[in-house]
This record gives structure tokens, sequence and C-alpha cells, in this order.
């Protein structure tokens, strides 16, 4: 169920982290390679969503209304590239609606442009309860309606061939390509599966480790304070060090072997370097679950266990349909039991977080016993950010306790289409209110060479289900960073957010390093970057602006249904250039550890798809090794208000030792001197003469060529 290539066209979009980018051919050159290594494994890709699902707000009912050249050249583009360079096997289909039509049901943009212009004959997939209608999902081109078995097809598509409403033979294709994905796969008896020799294996912890090292984006390093080195001693704070978020929320998330603790990271990658810590400030609304191992127990009315499970820590989560021998007829109650052994003595708080009626009793005595009801009509939104209640309870280091959670569930919890059983009992030791905790922070900051405070976004303000209300930190983050800078200039921001996020003390620090969701391996890539051992190899997908007024797009809200993208086709950094504000950071920015200097442009005219292919020297004049993002930007000399100043044409990264040169191909594709033309209903090349820029961003622009179309 992926890649998202969903554009990023309002920072406040709360799934943003699953996204690429706000630029479309940036997102498709990476969801199409993406897609290219999953399905090399012989396991199909399911592009989405399908299409203009670029926000949360009312996603199930919202109409999006876009004009023709913007679908095209924006929002269609990913998924173009994404069939016609990746090869998707499959496609999902959004909730929302496209112009006023639903997309499981537009058979304009999923029989006529997906599979007539592009020529995708893989399976078109809908998202989990998108499909309302039978014989509309059957014309609009939708194969497989989600979850099953019951759904608007089944029975009541049986019935619509039956009474004339849906031919037999539309119903054939939709079987045809579902049974071409099960070819692919290996799943169809005497059929060749697509995949004959798998990828040989590679170390995938330590793969991770290196990707999640190459994503970071280093923003700032004033005095070139990183990577650390001749330092004494270290003072860190903020929740994030001891316990990190390494992924967002919602349905992409996965559970991990492990996730280290960066503090234990970089104190590793220190040795002899004193490393102390403070918490800071906790900006959690969720409580994380309680570590160790716990029994999950699946009892009928009776009581009778119909299921027993060993888990790794306190956490239920069953979607879509229940384990096997879980019959949702008999199913009462779950049981999550273990014990905990507390570190420290003091007030200890315990969080119940989940939709029903719990029970929870420590070493037999009951401490909360209520229902926790939903706050959203979106079932995936309240699995993501269920209700919770907590309670404290004094404990004592080294006493263990027996914990006990009850889960009631309810008939309507497991009888419909997509079954929910999910809670999870979340635990956080004694800790400084928010104001001695900063003051702590601030007060080791001053006593050391370095300070590295991190920070994040909780699932709270950004997850699926909903977007964002705000670019600001959750919490009292903002005064910690602010704090402990005022205590020490040398001080290092280690921002862990998927999407933009405002930072009004910037220019206060020295560093700042935005590690996105890093995965398992986040704490050890995170150790390797701030030490030296790797390179911050991103580079900024995404505009971040200093404050969300500032930025171009920011309307996720849908009025009276429908939710307008009247602003064409500027967004991202295409709208910022048209605005007398700047950015904090502009799209394609990102520091590394070298110098590198532009040396020489040519661009020699292509054929075909290919408009020209340009060839960038690039020259290290650094004393390390380093890797170099080439970016390669078009600006028609003619300017054109309908067009934007310029927009990238290409990209391409090389590496090259100290003192060393090395070239970047890019080539630029025909399309990057085409529009859409709402008349014709075709693709229009637009002569001229054009600059080809290359540089480290769109406003570092070193070198440039000039092409004539």
């Amino acid at each position: 169920m992926a890649p998202t290539v969903n554009l990023h066209r309002s920072p406040l979009g709360g799934r943003h982290f699953e996204g690429f980018s706000e630029d479309p051919l940036l997102t498709g050159e990476m969801a199409a390679a993406f897609v290219r290594g999953v399905q090399s494994g012989g396991v199909a890709t399911t592009v989405k969503h399908f299409v203009a699902n670029d926000s949360e707000t009312d996603r199930m009912s919202v109409d999006v209304v876009v004009g023709e050249r913007a679908l095209r050249e924006l929002y269609l583009a990913p998924f173009e590239a994404v069939v016609k360079k990746g090869g998707a096997w499959g496609v999902m289909s959004a909730y929302n609606a496209v112009n006023g039509l639903s997309m499981t049901e537009n058979s304009g943009l999923q029989n006529g442009v997906l599979r007539g212009e592009w020529g995708f004959d893989g399976f078109v997939v809908s998202d989990w309860t998108a499909s309302r209608d039978t014989v509309g999902s059957v014309s609009g081109g939708t194969d497989v309606a989600m979850p099953g078995p019951v759904t608007v097809y089944g029975e009541h598509l049986a019935a619509a061939v039956r009474d004339g409403r849906v031919e037999e033979s539309v119903v054939d294709d939709l079987v045809r390509r579902v049974l071409r994905l099960a070819a692919r796969v290996g799943a169809l008896e005497g059929a060749p599966a697509a995949v004959a020799q798998f990828p040989a294996e590679i170390d995938g912890a330590a793969h991770a480790r290196v990707v999640a090292a190459r994503s970071f984006v280093l923003a700032r390093n004033e005095g070139d304070l990183l990577p650390l080195a001749g330092v004494r001693s270290v003072a860190v704070s903020g929740m994030a060090a001891s316990e990190p978020r390494v992924m967002g929320g919602g349905s992409a998330q996965v559970f991990v072997p492990h996730v280290a603790s960066p503090l234990e990271a970089l104190r590793e990658a220190l040795p002899g370097v004193e490393v102390s810590y403070e918490v800071g400030t906790d900006a959690r609304t969720q409580l994380p679950p309680v570590p160790g191992e716990f029994r999950s127990l699946a009892r009928d009315r009776e009581g009778a266990v119909l299921r027993e499970d060993t888990l790794v820590e306190s956490r239920v989560g069953w979607m879509g349909e229940l384990p096997e021998g879980v019959d949702p007829e008999r199913l009462a109650s779950v049981e999550l039991t273990g014990s905990f052994t507390p570190e420290v003595s003091g007030d200890h708080r315990f969080a119940v977080a989940g939709i029903g009626r719990f029970t929870l009793t420590l070493d037999g005595a009951s401490v909360f016993d209520g229902a926790l009801v939903p706050g959203s009509p979106d079932p995936v939104a309240a699995f993501i950010d269920p209700p919770s209640m907590r309670v404290t309870v004094p404990l004592t280091a080294g006493v263990p306790v027996s914990l006990v959670l009850t889960a009631g569930i309810a008939p309507e919890q497991v009888s419909g289409p997509l079954k929910l059983v999910f809670f999870t009992l979340g635990h956080t030791g004694p800790r400084h209110d928010d104001e001695t905790g900063i003051d702590r922070a601030a007060r080791a900051a001053g006593e050391a060479d370095v300070a590295v405070v991190f920070v994040n976004t909780t699932e709270s303000v950004e997850s699926e289900g909903f977007d964002r209300k705000s670019l600001v930190l959750p919490g009292r983050q903002d005064d910690l960073v602010a704090r402990v800078a005022a205590a020490n200039e040398r001080t290092v921001v280690v921002m862990t957010a998927g999407a933009p996020v405002e930072m009004p003390w910037v220019e206060d620090v020295s560093a700042v390093l935005l590690t996105w969701f890093g995965g398992q391996e986040f704490a050890g890539a995170l150790a390797d970057v701030l030490t030296g051992a790797a390179e911050p190899g991103g580079r900024l997908p995404t505009t971040w602006p200093v404050r969300l007024a500032d930025a171009p797009v920011s309307e996720v809200v849908p009025s009276g249904g429908k939710l307008v993208y009247d602003e064409g086709v500027f967004i991202g950094y295409r709208a910022w250039e048209r605005g007398e504000t700047a950015p904090a950071f502009w799209f394609g920015h990102g520091l590394g550890y070298t110098d590198w200097s532009y040396d020489d442009v040519a661009a020699e005219a292509g054929g075909g798809e290919v408009l020209a292919t340009v060839r960038v020297h690039v020259a290290n004049a650094g004393d390390r090794a380093g890797r170099e993002v080439v970016q390669v930007y078009l600006e028609p000399v003619d300017a054109d208000a309908e067009r934007p100043a310029r927009w990238l044409a290409g990209f391409a990264s090389v590496a090259a030792g100290a003192g060393d040169v090395a070239e970047a191909v890019v080539e630029v594709p025909k399309r990057a001197v085409q529009v859409w033309d709402e008349g014709a209903g075709d693709w229009r090349t637009v002569g001229g003469s054009y600059v080809v820029h290359a540089g480290r961003s769109v406003a570092d622009l070193r070198i440039s060529a000039v092409v004539e179309v």
C-alpha cells in the first residue's frame, strides 16, 4: 500500500510525512525508483491516493475542485511517472471526489487517463470503505473494493449483472486484472511469476542506517559546528533524545523489531566525552506503551480463551480482520496482562487509550473503570489519535506490579467490514514540571561545550486522519530551545517532523538538522551524522516558511463540501517565487560537510522524450569526501505570468573525494517545456529560449547555459 505520491500543496497537510515533495517531477522520480525496487522482489506496489488527496480534512467526502491544467501538470504527473517509469502493478483510488465525481467512480480519470492514455494494465483498489456504489465503482474502473469480503461488490455486484445494470464483460475485465496481479506475484497456479530471480539479500538494518543518514537535511551550520569535534562535554535535552518518534502515525505505521535511543547512540559514538541529559519538557499527549513482555488473551462471554499471544509491549492492534481463532460472534473481551518494575520511586502515570469500555487493575486493585468514546467519525482517525484516560499511582523503585487491562468488545467493533480492536496501556515515570525541566536543561547547557536539543511533532498534531492546525511545535519545546540557546551559543537542534514547522529561534542556534522520521536505525544514523562518520545527504523536498502566515497556500478546510485549488499551478517554490516574502529555507536547500564549486555546464540537444542532456562538472573544494545533489532548473527567457519563473527539470547525485572533480549527467524530459492546453485537451510544447540553471537549490543557482526549443 505504497508509495504515497500526493503533493505537499500546503504545509498543513497532515499526511505529508508519507508523501515525497511539493514538486511533481521530484515526487515522480523518487516514487518510480521506489516502485521498481519493491517490485523487483516480486511484491506489488499500490500507488496512492489517486488523485488530489493532498489534505486530510473531510477526506472521505470532500470534493476537490481543480483546473485541468493544474491537475495534469501537478497532481497527475507523479502517478504518470510511476506508471510509465516505475511500472506499478497497482493503484489505490482516493476517498475524495475530483470536480464533482468520487474517485472510485471516476471513469474519466481511472479508465480514460490512467488506463487509456498511460497504458496502465494493473489493478485499481479502493481506499478502505471509499467504494460506496456498486454500479458507479464498476463503471469507474475500481477492480477491488476494500475492505472485503462485505463491500459494494460480492452479492451486490452479482445482482447488478443479473438485472442488467452491469455488463458481465465489464466484470470480466475487473477479474482479469486481479488475476494478472495474482500471476505477477506468483499466486496464480500455472502462470509464471513476473520475477523469476529475486535480488540478493542485503543487511537491512545497515541499509536503513545509511538511508536515514542520507535523508537528514542540515539546514543551518554556523561556524561549522557540525560535525562535533574536540568537545569534552555535550548537554542533551528533549524527550525525543531518549524516546524518539521514528515514524508517522496511521496506516503507514509498521512494528519495528527495535528502536534505539539517540542519547545512548550518541554516548557510544563519543567515548570519553561527558554526555548529560535532561528531559526539559514533554509535549506528548499520548504516553508510550510499557516495554517488556505482555500477553493478550481474547475471551468469549464465559471467559474461555479464544486466542493467546505474546507481545513485546503493552499494545493490542487488530485492524481490518481478526486473528486466526478469534470468532467475532463469540469475542467478548481482550485482556492485556504483564508486569512492570519501576526504576525510580514516585508518582507514575498510566494511560488507557482506545475505544470502548476498559478496566485497569494494578496488583489486583482497580485504578480505572470506564468508557472511552471517539471524537471523530473517521475510524482511522480514531485509531491514530484515540481518546485516553490517565491515572497516577505511587510506586516504589524495584518493586514489581502486575498490570491487567481488560477491554470490552462491542459487537459493532467486529461485525462490520472494518474490524477494529486496538488499545494501549501507556506509562511515564515521575517527571519535573515543564518550568523546572527547562531550567535544568538550560543550566546543563550553560556548563557544557555544546548543547544538543531534540524537538519533534507528536501524533496528536501530525498524523493521518486530520490536518495540522498550525506549524508551531507542540508543548513548550520552543521555550526549551530558546532557553538552551541563550545559555549556550553552540546549540544544535535536532528536528524530528515530517513536514515544515515554525522555528522562531533559528537565528539563535548554531545548527539545525532536520531528520524527518528516521525509522528503526534513526539513532545510529543520527550519531553517525553528528560525529561526522557520515554526511547529512538530504536536500529539502519542500519549502519551509518562517511562519504559517507567509505560506502561499494554506487552505485545507473545505467550504460547502468543496476544496478549491484556486492557486492553479502555483504551489510550493513556484508560488514562493511570485511573492515578496522569503521562506526560512528554500526547496532544494541542504548543507554538507564539504564545499563544492560548480565549474562548467553544457546542454546537448536530445531526441524523442528527452529535451536535452545536461552535463555539470563540480569539484569538491573541501578537505573530506562528500556527496552533492546537482539540481537543474529551467527558466524561460520570455517571462509568462501563467508559468512559474523556473521549475525543477532534473537532478543527479555525485560523490567525490577531497579535491576531486565529478560529472553529473541530467536528462531533461521534453515534458519540462510543455503545458496542458485545456482547449485542445493535450500537451503543447512552448518554444523559445530557456536558461538551464545548475545549482544547490532553487535559490542557489551557480552556473547556466541556454537551450532553444
